[in-house]
C-alpha cells in the first residue's frame, strides 16, 4: 500500500470491481433481506439527504450481506412529473417554443430524450457514494413493467369502488396549471394586510350596537365575489340574534345568509368571517355543513370571471346570478381585481380600515406562485377504507416505526385522512386509464380495447382518453412490489416481499410511507416493509435547514472530491436574481470556506453520516466531524502499514508452530469481542451513531493508540521468545482483519483495500471483503484478568504522562517512579509489566515505597488507591518554571481581556456575523480555561 491514504486512488477502482463481478446481486443462502431505495428524481442530483440515507441503507445491506442473508437492495428512479416537465419546458422556452406548439406526442419525445441525457447523473452519483445496489435490477417509475402495474392498480382500485371522479377543492398552481399535493405547497411567512369590509345588513336588521352592517376582516378581498355567507360564532352575544338573516353582498348585490358556526374565532377581527367555499379549504368544510353554494370565480389562470358560476353541491350549473356581477372584471388578474375591489369599497364608504398583517402565504415549491384553492373535477382515491387496514398493521406491530414515537404522527394523520387527489394536469406521467364518450360518460380499463369490450362500445363510437396523468406519489406508492414484477406473481416477488426496512425522512411519512402501506395491503395482501427507520433532516452547522435561498446547501460529492472557493461561489450564487442576496451568500461562503472544501473521500463522509444518525433527530452537519473521520481513515491506514511492516515475510501463526499470547494480546482480543457485540447490538437497534462510536473507540483508542504501542517493545526485542512474538504477530493481523470486517459497512473502500493485503496474513481467503462473514461475538474469548491488567498499565502510564505534561518534563528525560499503597494485585501487575512500563513510559526505575518510609517531594497521580509519585529532585528548576508559568498566565489573561472587551462591545456584537461571534466566544472560553489550568499547575509547583 502507499504510505499515505489517497481515497480517490482506490474508490472508483473498487466500485468498478464490485459491480463488474456482480457482488451486489442477491447471493446469500440465508433469510432474504430487502431494502427498496427511495427513488430519487431521474433528472435530479444528490443532496445531503440522499447522501445520508444512502449511507444508512448501505451500512444495513452490507451488514446483512456479510451475515449471509440473501440480500437485495433495489435501485431505481422516479419520473418526477412536475419537476421533469418544468425542466423541458424551460429548455423549449429558451427557443421560444411551448409544449402546446409541439403537441403532446412530440413534447413527450423531448422529455424522454432529456431523461436519457440526464437520467444517468443521479445513478453515477449513487455509485460515487459506494452504494451496493443491484444495478442489474434498476427500475424507473415509467418503464414498461411499472407502467403496467400502475394501470392495473388504478383499474383494481376503481373496480373496488375506491377511485372516483369528483368536483372538490384542490391546490391549484396558477403557473403550472395543475393541481398539486400538499407536499408541494410551501407556506411562506410574508407581510400582508387585513382589510376590514362593511357588508350591509338586509331587511332593516341592526347589530346589538345599532349598526346597519357587519364588518368582516379578510386577507383576500378579491374572493368576496364568491362569498356564500357570513359566519359568526353561535354563542357570540354581539351577533347571535342575526343568525338566519342576510347581508347584501356589495358589488354583486347578492343576498347571502348569516350563519352560526363553531369554526369562527370570536377574538379574531370583528368576530365576523366571510365564507367563500369555492376558494378556501376551511370555508369549503363550513359550506358543506351549511349546504352553501360553491361559487367559483377563478378560471385556470386565476383570473376573475366576468360572470359568477354558481355550482350547487350536485355539480349542476345555476346561472341565476349572471347579471348580478359588476362589469369590467372579465379575465382580470387576481392582484388587479383586489385593487379594484378595495377601491370600489372605499368609494362606497364600505372600507372600514386596513391593518398590517403577518400571514402564511401558500406558494408552489417549484413555481413560486401563490397557490389557489380551486374547485375543479379531479380523480380521487377514497382513502378511509384503505387507512383502516394500514392503521391495523402498525397497531399490531407488523409494521414498526423506529423511533416508535413516529407511530403517533402516522396514526394522527391516518385517523383524520382526507381523500387523495391523484390527477395532475400534466403531460409527463402515467396517463389516467379512463375514456369518455361524446356524452361525457366515463369508462375505466387497462386500454381502449378492454374498455370497448368490457362496456360493449362499438368501434365506430368515438372515445377520448383522459388528458390528465397520475400524481407521482401514486406510482411511488406501488414501489415495493411493482419493482418485483407485480401484478405477475414472480419468483422475486415471492422471495423479497414484504421488504425489511424502509429508510426515509419524517417529512414524507404521510405522503409516501402511509400510501405504500395502504396500496400494498390492499393490492397484495402484504405489508410493504417490516420496519420504517425514520431519520431527521440534514441541517447546516448552525442548525439551519439547507436551502438555495440561504446559500448553505452542501453537495455531498463536493465533500468527497473537494471544490475550490471560486467553484463553490459559482454554484451557490449562479442564477440569483437578487444581487444583494448573492453578495450576502458569497460573504457567508467565504467566511465558512475561505479555501473552498478539501477532498475528504467517500469513507470519511459516510462515517460522518453514520456517526450523526441518532434516531429521529435532525442532523447538524459539521465539517469538523468530516475532517475528524478523515483523520480516522488516516489512522487506520497508518496502523495497517505498521502491521504490514512487522508481519509481512514473518510467521503470523498460520502453521503448526506454538504461539504464546501475552496479556496485551489477550486484552485486545477480549476488547474486540466486546466491540463486536456492541456494534452488532447497536445495528440491530438502528443506532448507527452508537455502532460507529463503538467501532471508532476500539480502532483509535484501543488498537491504534494502545495496542500498537504496547506491542512495539516485544516486536522489536531480538531476545524475545519466538512463541510470544509469533502470538503477537498473529494477534496483530487477526484483530486488524476482524476490525476491517466490522468497519466495512460504514467505510467500504478503505477496508476493502487494506483487507486484500491483510487477509493472506490472517489466513483468510476470498475475492472480496464484502462477502466475508460478519464477526461473531465469542464469550469464550473474553479475558477479564487481561483486561484488568492492561487497564492498570494504561492508567499508570497516563498518570506518568500527566505529571510530565504538568511539570513540563521532556519525554527524552528518563525519570524515577515511586509507588505508594500498592496492594498485592498492584504488585503482581507491576512484576508482570515492569519492563514494558520502563520502555514505554521512559522510566529509569520503579520501586515500591517501604512501610514507614517518608515519601520524597514529588508530583503525584492516582491509580485506584495506589499513588504514583515522580520525585522532583533534579528534574526541574522550580524558580525558572514558575517564571515561565507566570508569563504564560499573563499572556492568556491578556487574551481574555481583549476578547472579553470585544464581545462586550454592543456595536461589534450587532454588526458581526453570528459565526464570527461564535468563534470569538470559543476563543474566550479556551483562554479562560488555559488561565485556570496554568494557575493550578503553578500552585502545585509552588508547593513542592
Amino acid at each position: 500500500m502507499d504510505k499515505t491514504y489517497q481515497p480517490h486512488a482506490i474508490e472508483s477502482r473498487w466500485y468498478a470491481e464490485w459491480e463488474a463481478n456482480n457482488y451486489f446481486a442477491p447471493q446469500g443462502q440465508g433469510t432474504p433481506y430487502t431494502i427498496m431505495i427511495p427513488p430519487p428524481n431521474v433528472t435530479g442530483s444528490l443532496h445531503m439527504g440522499h447522501g445520508f440515507n444512502n449511507a444508512i441503507m448501505d451500512a444495513l445491506i452490507r451488514w446483512r450481506r456479510m451475515q449471509g442473508h440473501n440480500t437485495l437492495w433495489q435501485p431505481g428512479t422516479d419520473h418526477a412529473g412536475i419537476a421533469t416537465q418544468m425542466v423541458v419546458e424551460r429548455q423549449l422556452a429558451a427557443q421560444n417554443v411551448s409544449r402546446h406548439d409541439l403537441g403532446r406526442e412530440k413534447f413527450l419525445e423531448k422529455v424522454w430524450e432529456w431523461k436519457e441525457q440526464s437520467g444517468g447523473t443521479i445513478t453515477r452519483q449513487i455509485r460515487r457514494l459506494g452504494s451496493s445496489v443491484d444495478w442489474s435490477r434498476e427500475r424507473f417509475t415509467m418503464d414498461e413493467g411499472l407502467s403496467e402495474a400502475v394501470k392495473e392498480a388504478f383499474v383494481r382500485l376503481y373496480e373496488d369502488g375506491l377511485i372516483y371522479r369528483g368536483k372538490r377543492l384542490v391546490n391549484w398552481d396558477t403557473k403550472l396549471h395543475t393541481a398539486i399535493s400538499d407536499l408541494e405547497v410551501e407556506n411562506h411567512d410574508e407581510k400582508g394586510h387585513l382589510w376590514h369590509l362593511r357588508y350591509p345588513l338586509a331587511e332593516g336588521a341592526k347589530t346589538a350596537e345599532g349598526q346597519s352592517y357587519l364588518v368582516v376582516a379578510t386577507t383576500r378581498p378579491e374572493t368576496m365575489l364568491g362569498d356564500a355567507a357570513v359566519a359568526v360564532h353561535p354563542e357570540d352575544e354581539r351577533y347571535k340574534d342575526l343568525i338566519g338573516q342576510h347581508v347584501l353582498l356589495p358589488l354583486v348585490n347578492r343576498l347571502i345568509p348569516i350563519i352560526g358556526d363553531d369554526y369562527v374565532d370570536r377574538e379574531f377581527g370583528t368576530g365576523c368571517v366571510k365564507i367563500t367555499p369555492a376558494h378556501d379549504f376551511n370555508d369549503y368544510e363550513v359550506g358543506k355543513r351549511h349546504n352553501l353554494p360553491l361559487i367559483n370565480i377563478f378560471d385556470k389562470d386565476a383570473a376573475v370571471l366576468a360572470k359568477a358560476q354558481v355550482f350547487n353541491l350536485d355539480g349542476s350549473l345555476n346561472e341565476a346570478l349572471d347579471a348580478s356581477l359588476p362589469d369590467g372584471y372579465a379575465h382580470m388578474d387576481r392582484a388587479d381585481a383586489r385593487k379594484s375591489i378595495v377601491a370600489e369599497f372605499e368609494a362606497m364608504g364600505l372600507l372600514e380600515k386596513i391593518d398590517d398583517h403577518a400571514l402564511k402565504v401558500p406558494r408552489g415549491d417549484r413555481s413560486g406562485t401563490i397557490i389557489e384553492p380551486w374547485l375543479t373535477d379531479q380523480w380521487y382515491v377514497s382513502t378511509k377504507p384503505l387507512a383502516d387496514r394500514a392503521i391495523a398493521v402498525v397497531e399490531s406491530g407488523e409494521v414498526q416505526f423506529v423511533p416508535k414515537q413516529y407511530e403517533n404522527m402516522y396514526f394522527s394523520w391516518m385517523r383524520d385522512i382526507q381523500d387523495w387527489c391523484i390527477s395532475r394536469q400534466l403531460w409527463w406521467g402515467h396517463r389516467i386509464p379512463a375514456w369518455y364518450d361524446e356524452m361525457g360518460n366515463v369508462y375505466v380499463g387497462r386500454d381502449e380495447t378492454e374498455v370497448r369490450t368490457k362496456y360493449n362500445i362499438r368501434n365506430d363510437e368515438a372515445l377520448r382518453q383522459d388528458e390528465d396523468v397520475l400524481d407521482t406519489w401514486f406510482s411511488s406508492g406501488l414501489w415495493t412490489f411493482s419493482t418485483l414484477g407485480w401484478p405477475q406473481q414472480t419468483p422475486e416477488l415471492e422471495t423479497f416481499h414484504p421488504t425489511d426496512v424502509l429508510v426515509t425522512g419524517f417529512d414524507i411519512i404521510f405522503f409516501w410511507v402511509a400510501r405504500m402501506i395502504m396500496m400494498s395491503t390492499h393490492l397484495t395482501g402484504q405489508i410493504p416493509f417490516k420496519t420504517v427507520y425514520v431519520h431527521g433532516l440534514v441541517r447546516d452547522g448552525q442548525g439551519q435547514k439547507m436551502s438555495k435561498s440561504k446559500g448553505n446547501v452542501l453537495d455531498p460529492l463536493d465533500i468527497v472530491d473537494g471544490i475550490s472557493l471560486d467553484a463553490l461561489l459559482e454554484k451557490r450564487t449562479s442564477g440569483m436574481m437578487q444581487p444583494k442576496l448573492a453578495e450576502k451568500i458569497a460573504k457567508q461562503t467565504k467566511a465558512e470556506f475561505p479555501e473552498g472544501i478539501a477532498s475528504y473521500g467517500t469513507d470519511a463522509l459516510r462515517f460522518t453520516f453514520c456517526s450523526l444518525a441518532s434516531t429521529g433527530r435532525d442532523i447538524k452537519f459539521d465539517m469538523g466531524r468530516v475532517e475528524g473521520y478523515r483523520n480516522f481513515c488516516n489512522k487506520l491506514w497508518n496502523a495497517a502499514n505498521f502491521v504490514f511492516e512487522n508481519t509481512e515475510g514473518k510467521d503470523t501463526g498460520l502453521n503448526d508452530e506454538p504461539v504464546e499470547l501475552s496479556s496485551v494480546d489477550r486484552w485486545i482480543i477480549s476488547a474486540l469481542q466486546r466491540t463486536e457485540a456492541e456494534v452488532n447490538r447497536q445495528l440491530e437497534a438502528f443506532r448507527f451513531d452508537l455502532a460507529a462510536q463503538a467501532l471508532y473507540e476500539f480502532v483509535w483508542d484501543e488498537y491504534c493508540a494502545w495496542y500498537l504501542e504496547l506491542v512495539k517493545p516485544l516486536l522489536w526485542d531480538e531476545n524475545a521468545s519466538p512463541e510470544r512474538q509469533r502470538g503477537t504477530r498473529r494477534t496483530l493481523v487477526r484483530v486488524l482483519e476482524t476490525s476491517l470486517r466490522l468497519a466495512h459497512p460504514f467505510m467500504p473502500f478503505i477496508t476493502e483495500e487494506i483487507w486484500q493485503r491483510v487477509a493472506p496474513l490472517a489466513g483468510k481467503t476470498g475475492p472480496t471483503l464484502m462477502l466475508q462473514p460478519w464477526p461473531e461475538f465469542d464469550p469464550e474469548r473474553l479475558d477479564a484478568e487481561a483486561e484488568g491488567d492492561i487497564e492498570w498499565v494504561k492508567a499508570l502510564m497516563l498518570g506518568v504522562r500527566q505529571i510530565r505534561g504538568e511539570m513540563n518534563i521532556s519525554m527524552a528525560k528518563r525519570i524515577d517512579l515511586v509507588l505508594r499503597n500498592a496492594n498485592e494485585l498492584d504488585q503482581r501487575r507491576l512484576s508482570a509489566n515492569e519492563p514494558l512500563l520502563k520502555k514505554l513510559a521512559k522510566l529509569e526505575s520503579i520501586r515500591l515505597l517501604a512501610a514507614g518510609e517518608e515519601a520524597p517531594l514529588a508530583a503525584t497521580a492516582l491509580v485506584g488507591d495506589m499513588e504514583v509519585l515522580v520525585p522532583m529532585a533534579g528534574l526541574i528548576d522550580k524558580d525558572a518554571e514558575l517564571a515561565r508559568l507566570d508569563k504564560e498566565i499573563a499572556r492568556f489573561y491578556a487574551e481574555v481581556q481583549r476578547i472579553g472587551g470585544k464581545l462586550g462591545n454592543e456595536g461589534f456584537v450587532a454588526k458581526a456575523p453570528p459565526e464570527v461571534i461564535e468563534r470569538e466566544r470559543a476563543k474566550l472560553n479556551e483562554a479562560e480555561q488555559a488561565v485556570t489550568r496554568l494557575g493550578e499547575q503553578r500552585s502545585r509547583i509552588a508547593s513542592l
